[in-house]
């Protein structure tokens, strides 16, 4: 598609009251540990129905203070997914936890609770479940586990702000322990940043000392009483969160609107929403919401036909000006996951079968009906001349 402008795998959706609000923060000379960082946290809270939210610089933070707060740490194993990005495995790490790896659901790509419940053993602290692509854990099934064994969760839910689980709860909203992750292809962003959703006032102070390298708030500018980190979210990246937060609702339903676009377009092309008992060895898409579940869309992954060359698909479609992503690698299969715990392909079949098929296509909420069907036009036809 000569001249045609090129079509990006993710996109901020940032205006001017964003543009408004950072002003305002420049002008104040307030950059950190400010006002609006307050605000930002109150927002979210309020708008998640949570008590509370402690704002740090990432959700890759906001999910090691919640190993620390849950007191994972040596010779203890935590039961989690191997699909996913590789912090929710390396927060283990950090603190001397030992990952446990279970297999996913075929359909929701979630940690599957059958396999979660083999999994757990003797000297299992925890489960870390990860709302993978905004789609909601089984977090009914994993928390009955989890209390049956009186193990500790922490939820992964930096991908699916505004999600929904199979009780009608707002992930994060349910009493866990809850990060979230507001990098610039989310669904909210601060361009980097997280939040930590505790589950009292005292987790939430103690967060909050942590993340200002261990300084409470009623202590001197250099006095501190614990170990802590420079995990501080900036009075900018707070503003930009601000304005983000009066607008979520709306944004959420850009991304379903593109959503639905994609899945109308790309089942004229014979693909099939992943459901029980569905074939899934042609173009697999994600799965529908079921029964009180609500995905919040974050990417749209979907999986390529049994026998299609990826590497071949994705360019052509990067000669057509379209961005594409092998979307996600195993955990486990990592260089240095293999070298630390001797794993091995052929351990996790169903993760590892979606991952050698999944492809992330370009996603975020301005896109138009015409940039997806220009997509989908191209993925046809790669896919076409594409078979290994």
């Amino acid at each position: 598609m000569s001249g045609a402008e090129g079509i990006p795998l993710a996109k901020p959706e940032l205006g001017e009251r964003e543009e408004e609000l950072v002003l305002e923060v420049l002008r104040s000379g307030r950059l950190s540990l400010g006002p609006v960082q307050e605000r930002f946290e109150r927002a979210f809270a309020e708008w998640l129905g949570a008590p509370d939210a402690v704002a740090v610089s990432s959700g890759t933070a906001a999910l090691h203070l919640g190993v620390r707060r849950l007191g994972w740490g040596e010779g203890d194993e935590v039961v989690t997914t191997p699909f996913s990005f590789v912090a929710s495995a390396n927060c283990l790490l950090y603190e001397g936890a030992t990952p446990v790896f279970a297999d996913i659901d075929p359909v929701t790509l979630n940690l599957d609770p059958a396999a979660a419940r083999a999994a757990v053993g003797e000297r299992t602290a925890g489960l870390l479940p990860v709302h993978i692509f905004g789609y909601p854990a089984a977090l009914p099934e994993l928390t009955d586990l989890a209390e049956a064994r009186g193990l500790g969760i922490l939820e992964d839910a930096c991908q699916a702000p505004g999600a929904v689980d199979a009780d009608g709860v707002p992930v994060g909203a349910r009493g866990n322990l809850a990060c979230f992750a507001f990098y610039a292809n989310k669904q909210l962003t601060t361009g980097e940043g997280g939040v930590l959703v505790p589950r009292s006032a005292d987790e939430a102070a103690i967060a909050r000392s942590e993340r200002n390298q261990g300084r409470a708030l009623d202590m001197d500018w250099l006095d501190h009483d614990r170990l802590g980190f420079n995990y501080r979210m900036t009075e900018l990246q707070a503003a930009i969160g601000v304005a983000q937060l009066e607008r979520a609702d709306e944004l959420l339903a850009q991304r379903a609107r593109v959503a639905a676009l994609y899945a109308e377009a790309l089942g004229e092309l014979g693909g099939v929403p992943a459901a029980p008992g569905a074939d899934l060895d042609g173009l697999v898409l994600p799965c529908a919401n079921r029964g009180r579940e609500r995905r919040s869309w974050f990417v749209y992954p979907v999986r390529l036909p049994l026998g299609a060359d990826r590497d071949a698909v994705i360019a052509t479609l990067a000669e057509r000006g379209i961005a594409a992503k092998a979307y996600l690698p195993c955990i486990h299969l990592m260089p240095h996951y293999r070298e630390r715990f001797n794993f091995r392909g052929g351990e996790f079949p169903v993760a590892e079968e979606v991952a050698e098929r999944s492809l992330a296509l370009p996603f975020f909420p301005a896109m138009t009906e015409e940039q997806v069907a220009r997509v989908s036009e191209a993925l046809a036809e790669a896919l076409a001349g594409s078979w290994t």
